[in-house]
């Protein structure tokens, strides 16, 4: 988020649409505001060390590899403004080193017993069911102290995020050097950010990027007529989608031994009825759950022919708030892929449409998404 799915063991995309000014006024509490005042420092240290891509490529002492990579950023920019009709408008135009493999560690937390995901709320963006730390330290102590509240926690690393249009958009070394179809994925991905976004909906915004993003990067390597590069991708895209199909269908195996329901929107909700399943038997069954998941896996990547995609995801330990990663950013991008159909892959038509459903209801676009998913 991994840019979409492919790389979820590299990171997730975090949104950050932070009006530095107003932030600090419109938040209390000592937990919040040191959040934030981390969040600030983050982006300005950021903002300070941009340097201009194209003095980068001129400058001699610039390192060939990072050179080339910029020099293939240039042409996905441009790509993505003639062909994909996306508001490259500066972004990406300037590059950042962090000194570090991920720009941002987002925390993510559900119950024990419940695939409901927490969710915090920001200003200017509403209510998101993740918090991103610009220091892996600091995300790991907010994260033992969910833990200590008795929910299940899921620390991820991020390679790329957008801030909405509130700034321009720096490369960053955490995302250059990936494989020029995943570079691709991240520009595009990102750059869909900024064409819609709907207040307080992760799960359209996420499943809306991915979706631009992995057709933005196949029309990228058609256009350049590398048909090995193409199938190797597009086979790529095809194992994303039975790794997610298989934690979705754990989710819902989870779901029904928790007693949680759906509403309306199909967002999962934790049960106000007591239950009749003591902890310890429940939470043997979901372990049960979880093992069965780890060698339908195995069935899976041996079915691949050994392929190692996702073998970093299921390195790591597996609970609730892990799952709920993956569902924030495949659950509504079926769904996605039939409006781009539905408007003969017309992209300005297809953004248009998506546009309009960021301006439902929450409740009236997921259910219309899911409809048209099946």
């Amino acid at each position: 988020m991994i840019r979409g799915l492919k790389n979820m063991g590299r990171g997730r995309k975090w949104v950050i649409a932070l009006s530095l000014g107003v932030v600090l006024l419109a938040v209390s509490g000592c937990q919040t505001l040191s959040f934030y005042k981390q969040a600030i420092k983050g982006q300005y240290q950021l903002l300070a060390h941009r340097q201009p891509i194209e003095k980068l490529i001129a400058d001699p002492q610039t390192e060939s590899r990072l050179k080339q990579k910029l020099e293939l950023l240039q042409k996905l920019r441009a790509f993505a403004d003639h062909d994909l009709k996306l508001p490259v408008d500066g972004h990406y135009s300037k590059y950042v080193d962090v000194h570090r493999p991920f720009v941002v560690w987002n925390v993510e937390a559900a119950p024990e017993f419940s695939m409901e995901p927490k969710s915090w709320w920001y200003p200017l963006v509403g209510s998101l069911e993740y918090r991103g730390y610009f220091s892996e330290e600091n995300a790991n102590k907010y994260a033992a102290w969910l833990r200590s509240k008795g929910y299940d926690v899921y620390v991820g690393g991020v390679e790329a995020y957008s801030t909405l249009g509130w700034f321009k958009d720096p490369a960053l070394n955490t995302f250059i050097f990936n494989s020029e179809p995943d570079l691709a994925e991240t520009i595009f991905h990102e750059l869909g950010h900024q064409r819609v976004f709907a207040r307080g909906d992760m799960d359209f915004n996420e499943a809306f990027a991915t979706t631009v993003g992995q057709e933005g990067a196949r029309r990228w390597l058609l256009a350049k007529d590398d048909k090995t590069a193409s199938e190797k991708y597009l086979a790529e895209i095809q194992r994303t989608r039975e790794f997610a199909a298989l934690i979705m269908a754990t989710r819902e195996q989870l779901e029904a031994i928790y007693g949680d329901a759906r509403n309306e929107a199909g967002k999962v909700k934790a049960t106000t009825r007591n239950r009749e399943i003591p902890p310890d038997h429940l939470r043997e069954q979901k372990q049960r759950i979880l093992d069965d998941l780890q060698q339908k896996f195995a069935q899976l990547k041996q079915r691949w022919g050994g392929e190692t995609d996702h073998d970093q995801w299921f390195a790591r330990h597996i609970n609730n708030a892990k799952l709920n990663s993956v569902a924030a950013y495949y659950d509504l991008v079926p769904g996605f892929e039939h409006l781009l159909a539905l408007n003969g892959g017309d992209l300005e038509t297809f953004y248009q449409s998506a546009e309009r459903l960021a301006q439902k209801p929450k409740k009236e676009r997921h259910q219309w998404l899911r409809t048209l998913g099946k």
